[in-house]
């Protein structure tokens, strides 16, 4: 009797080729925000951005590194293979990677536009290439358990890419940092040539039907409207105010560009269910649906490179005992900050920057940001320095938590198994809406318990905040990978992958929208509780569609 528990060989490679991958990604993105408004003070600054201009770049960034998996995803499927376009993908981001080392802002931006590009033939097709692998009769069982291991990959990438990112630039600085993620991608390209001989019955190009839109014209009607969209998108202007001085509709000139170029291309996606085959219209329209409803997940979860690193940054105490200072400090895991800056930029209590009428900060003299709501008596004499630990160490509380309950989870699941009552993928996805939408409500009750971030907080809100989240994050993220290899019609497969990289990309930037006006929020309190009502409203869609999306996914999946 054939096992049918048991993975693939290629899954090891698989995994730490996706490791190294996100080790290099999520090293940047941990101090993507805090490099943009660091102040210039030799080869150890940023490029003194504010608040509002960091997160829109951030938001923009993220947006578009899950918007290019559509144009991978379709010239896998179509010309390139998998493997291929993999490799090509690995290649762009590590030298993308490597060109943010240098700090010239031009070159920054030619190296996001490398790694947003190389994601794209990336990141759809080694999550494809390994769904082909378990389409096999002997591996089909384990899919589920096999996307939730691979998952587990990009987490520990994640998890320990935010030491080595405070290790380089506490002791050589931002570029050195930004060159370890580059080193990060091309060891995980290594791993996946290793592998090669694993890989060969799941890359397939497959053949197009007389239903399929060609090469050609995908690219004259979705990606030159696209182009023309979101270039109206950028010079149209709506009505000004004193809060919007240039007339954006979306916050900024970026996220109008944005936005408006997104309409060809969700256009296409719908045009997919309108002229499928009547074999295909359900699981399509399925698939749509559950694109439509992450959107609300990915604007939440991916504040954690913005609003939760403004409350990491500011709102709390970073410091340690003094027995495990001298240790950390070793390791260079902890920033030096003093205590009497001069004239700084004057900040509400709400860490809001002051300006003038003519928008100019107001300056002030007295201490450094972070002692603004530390009881005098906690912090050092004006001439005086403090460690504490790097910010971005708080995005490793995430990974970390995905790592030590993906166990958990996978067993839970194979336990409801074994009793013939695990939920359907549909259901595990609804589920983690709703238990994401909790999540927030942490941050609600740490803005009361710390009056509205006048009292630093305990880091352990950010620890319970990340934990919910990340069991929401669990029952979604890959659940939503597994279900599109499952219900995509085969010769769609890589294209709808593309799509859920899609509902990802405008999430991401729905992120940086609603991140950009942390500063409007006078009690913070307010600016979470949106978020948890964003994610109930999707949560609850999708539990009053859940019985017709279950008798889909049961019709279709066998």
């Amino acid at each position: 009797m054939a096992n049918n528990n048991k993975h693939p060989k290629a899954l090891p490679y698989l995994f730490f080729s996706e490791m190294w991958e996100r080790f290099g990604y999520y090293l940047i993105i941990g101090i993507f925000t805090q490099y943009l408004m660091e102040k210039w003070a030799g080869t150890a600054g940023g490029f003194a951005m504010d608040k509002k201009e960091a997160y829109d770049i951030f938001g923009t960034f993220i947006a578009f590194v899950f918007l290019t998996p559509f144009i991978g995803g379709l010239l896998a499927d179509r010309k390139l293979g998998y493997v291929k376009a993999i490799l090509i993908g690995g290649t762009l981001m590590g030298i993308g990677y490597c060109m943010l080392s240098v700090h010239d802002l031009t070159i920054f931006y030619i190296g996001l536009f490398l790694i947003i590009l190389g994601n794209g033939f990336f990141k759809p097709n080694i999550s494809t290439l390994l769904g082909n692998l378990y389409n096999q009769p002997e591996y089909k069982a384990m899919k589920d358990s096999g996307y939730n291991i691979f998952y587990m990959g990009i987490n520990v990438g994640a998890l320990i890419c935010n030491f080595i990112a405070a290790y380089l630039r506490n002791k050589y600085g931002w570029g050195y940092a930004f060159l370890g993620a580059g080193i990060g991608m091309f060891l995980g390209l290594a791993v996946f040539l290793i592998g090669m001989k694993h890989y060969k019955a799941g890359n397939i190009i497959k053949p197009t039907t007389a239903e399929d839109t060609p090469l050609s014209k995908i690219f004259a009607t979705i990606f030159l409207p696209a182009l023309i969209f979101g270039t109206i998108g950028w010079m149209i202007k709506g009505f000004t105010s004193a809060a919007n001085p240039h007339g954006n509709i979306f916050g900024s000139d970026s996220s109008d560009a944005f936005i408006f170029a997104t309409i060809p291309i969700i256009y296409y996606y719908i045009s997919l269910y309108t002229k499928a085959s009547a074999t295909d219209k359900k699981p399509i329209s399925a698939l749509l649906v559950v694109f439509l409803v992450s959107v609300m997940f990915w604007a939440v979860f991916k504040q954690n490179g913005t609003a939760l690193t403004t409350w990491a940054k500011y709102y709390t105490n970073r410091g340690v005992p003094a027995a495990a200072e001298p240790v950390l400090d070793n390791l260079k895991l902890m920033e030096t900050i003093p205590s009497g800056v001069g004239m700084v930029d004057k900040f509400d209590q709400n860490f809001n920057l002051i300006k003038n009428d003519s928008g100019k900060a107001v300056k002030e003299l007295g201490r450094h940001i972070y002692f603004r709501n530390l009881p005098a008596k906690d912090a050092p004499p004006m001439d005086q320095t403090a460690k504490v630990i790097n910010t971005e160490l708080y995005q490793s509380i995430n990974p970390f938590c995905v790592v030590a309950l993906t166990p958990l989870v996978v067993a839970f699941f194979m336990f409801l198994k074994r009793r013939n009552r695990e939920p359907s993928t549909p259901s595990k996805i609804a589920w983690g809406l709703f238990i994401s939408a909790l999540s927030p409500f942490v941050m609600v009750a740490a803005v009361y318990y710390c009056n509205n971030g006048a009292e630093k907080a305990s880091d352990a809100w950010l620890w319970g905040t990340y934990s919910v989240i990340t069991i929401g994050e669990l029952f979604l993220s890959p659940m939503g990978l597994s279900l599109v290899s499952k219900l995509s019609p085969p010769r769609l497969t890589s294209l709808m992958m593309g799509g859920w990289f899609l509902s990802t990309s405008i999430g991401n930037k729905l992120s940086g929208i609603l991140a950009s006006m942390w500063d409007g929020y006078d009690n913070k309190a307010n600016f979470f509780l949106t978020n948890s009502v964003l994610l109930l409203i999707a949560a609850i869609a999708i539990f009053m569609m859940l019985k017709w999306l279950n008798k889909i996914f049961k019709e279709y999946v066998h």
